[in-house]
């Protein structure tokens, strides 16, 4: 194709859209750890000179260095000798190297939160539940506390009381590889809800878990919320957690839309690459079913640094460009998609040379249309959502009442002499 020759390509005008969410404000970090502490410390039980191993898993969280560097700081003030360990199941490679690396990428090294960070592959085995076998991490294991920092929030593929946060994270992210791996397996058999749950929960009660940090964040990704928790009310805090996460979580105003734009996807943004609670799609054999909304071809157009290469969830698209596949290091991509049990999610959709012509097939494959009614939408990446560009075509069936304001510019969508697209969003 020819990128010069515009006429080849017709699109329809589009608009500036910002949506309006009930934001909660940040809290003061450093404050709310002080006081949240206070009611803590008083219940730990461990001697001076104890180890305590605190578990911080892969995903993108914000003020993450700062929370774990309090969080050491105060465990050091009451004696203890603590020493980060990552909790992210197969992620960084399914190795401690590269576990090791993920940590330093998200900012915690040793120097940045005064701790040594110790990473293994290796589990110690917990024994059964409900005919689910226990596996922990040997380094946890091994220490004589542990402490679990997590964001809580809705989950890709399943959709329960506790989801994304502390339980998920005793089960998956300390059972290392080789619970992650199996648990996944037998949520092709068994509701990965009850299996996570069951697990993380007889986990707690068969280690010394000294409390979890709870962390929400709202629409605009600051810490709105900061929760210090005991082991034995981490249930009922987590699902009351959640209520609020959900309330936090972004998503589109259209119920319906023709292509969806997507600048960029990433496990620094969702543990698929493009969240489904956003998108409405779960490729995984075992995800939630979703009735809403209903996108009929999504384009993704690159993949984030953060994702190291992983590119696990990238199936969720229909089209993706050909910088995108050069960016996919296809050994992390399996490793996390054999690890999961889902060979689906690494199914690399079409890929063209350049965005312009990605457009112009993709656009061959919905309803037909006119470019009156035509429903595009381009995001930058389904965490942010504030502000996104649609079409003309949108606008009469948009949620108005998360509108904050509508441009009054028509733009369009434009391209380099390359026939890639010039994102407005880059700097929204």
């Amino acid at each position: 194709m020819d990128c010069d020759r515009k006429n080849e390509l017709p699109l329809p005008k589009m608009k500036m859209i910002r949506q309006r969410f009930d934001i909660p404000p940040a809290v003061n970090i450093v404050a709310e750890l002080d006081s949240e502490w206070l009611a803590v410390k008083k219940h730990l039980k461990l001697p001076a000179g104890s180890s305590v191993a605190i578990a911080v898993g892969s995903r993108g969280i914000s003020n993450l260095t700062t929370v774990v560097a309090a969080v050491v700081g105060k465990l050091k003030e009451a004696g203890y000798h603590p020493f980060v360990t990552p909790a992210m199941g197969s992620h960084g490679g399914a190795t401690a190297r590269g576990q090791i690396d993920v940590l330093s990428a998200r900012g915690i090294t040793e120097t940045s939160v005064g701790a040594p960070i110790y990473a293994t592959m290796e589990v110690a085995p917990m024994g059964t539940v409900n005919g689910i076998p226990l596996f922990l991490n040997r380094l946890a294991h091994e220490a004589d506390g542990i402490v679990l920092i997590n964001r809580i929030k809705p989950h890709t593929n399943f959709i329960g009381p506790t989801e994304s946060g502390l339980i998920k994270m005793m089960a998956i992210g300390l059972g290392n590889q080789i619970g992650a791996e199996y648990y996944h397996r037998l949520s092709t058999v068994r509701s990965q809800y009850e299996i996570i749950s069951t697990a993380g929960k007889e986990l707690l009660k068969k280690n010394n878990v000294l409390f979890g940090v709870c962390l929400v964040e709202n629409q605009e990704h600051e810490t709105a919320k900061i929760a210090l928790v005991k082991s034995r009310d981490i249930e009922a805090v987590e699902t009351e957690l959640l209520k609020l996460a959900r309330k936090c979580l972004p998503t589109l105003p259209l119920q319906e839309i023709d292509l969806l734009i997507i600048d960029e996807m990433g496990k620094d943004i969702s543990g698929e690459g493009i969240d489904p609670c956003v998108v409405g799609r779960d490729i995984c054999a075992y995800g939630a079913k979703r009735q809403w909304p209903k996108i009929t071809r999504i384009f993704v157009r690159d993949l984030t640094e953060g994702s190291e290469g992983s590119a696990v969830g990238m199936s969720q698209a229909d089209f993706t460009t050909q910088r995108f596949v050069n960016k996919i290091d296809f050994p992390k991509t399996s490793m996390n998609c054999l690890t999961a049990c889902a060979p689906e999610a690494g199914m690399v959709p079409l890929a063209f040379p350049t965005d312009q012509e990605v457009i112009a097939h993709a656009l061959k494959t919905v309803r037909p249309f006119s470019l009156e009614d035509l429903r595009v939408v381009h995001i930058k990446n389904t965490l942010e959502l504030t502000s996104m560009m649609v079409s003309v075509g949108c606008l009469a069936t948009v949620d108005k009442n998360r509108l904050e304001s509508v441009g009054l510019q028509e733009l369009e969508l434009e391209f380099d002499k390359s026939g890639n697209l010039i994102s407005r969003l880059a700097s929204v």
